[in-house]
């Protein structure tokens, strides 16, 4: 590995948000869930949660959508929603839908510099009954238009952008914020080797 190639790879896992993540629940499109990674790579978020629970497996994403996003991040999937949500508990501590209900607070209104998972769902009927059940609230993102919902990969941008901008003025991207057991094995998945 080169100089250069090591220190963009250094900078990229120094910029990583561990209290910060996105849940996808029974999105069928690859290629969403791809343009969802390509998001979560481009802000910091280095992992991803894929439930299926009605659809099956997915084998591959969509290469094109991504420009191979999901081979820097760290990908955990599901096929049980209390299995996730027991391992989503384990590390944050709010878990919010995308939803359009009474009690959905505006996504602005959210403070984002907590250890906080964001559910987005399925491309057809959103996220579940089930899934809103387990967890902690609702949250919309306000538009003005006819047309009250935008394409999954499109609102997963426009909360996670949200929360970068106030991740970054909180400071959470001037320093590591990765655990070292978890940077570790990142280093060791991406490559690394004692200069």
């Amino acid at each position: 590995m080169t100089p250069e190639r090591r220190a963009r790879l250094l900078a990229v896992l120094n910029k990583r948000q561990s209290d910060l993540t996105v849940v996808l629940e029974n999105v069928f499109d690859p290629h969403n869930i791809s343009a969802v990674m390509r998001t979560c790579d481009a802000v910091g978020v280095q992992e991803v949660y894929v439930l299926n629970t009605r659809i099956p497996r997915h084998k591959k994403w969509g290469a094109k959508s991504s420009s191979s996003a999901a081979k820097w991040l760290s990908v955990h999937q599901f096929t049980n929603a209390e299995e996730c949500f027991a391992a989503l508990r384990q590390k944050y501590d709010r878990i919010l839908t995308t939803h359009l209900s009474s009690d959905a607070v505006n996504l602005y209104d959210i403070d984002f510099t907590g250890r906080i998972a964001l559910v987005f769902g399925n491309e057809h009927s959103g996220v579940s009954d089930e899934i809103r059940a387990l967890a902690d609230g609702n949250f919309i993102i306000p538009q003005v238009g006819i047309i009250k919902s935008l394409n999954i990969s499109v609102a997963c941008a426009v909360t996670l952008y949200e929360a970068q901008r106030q991740k970054k003025l909180a400071g959470h991207y001037d320093s590591c914020r990765l655990p070292q057991p978890q940077l570790n094995e990142l280093l060791d998945k991406w490559g690394f080797e004692e200069p």
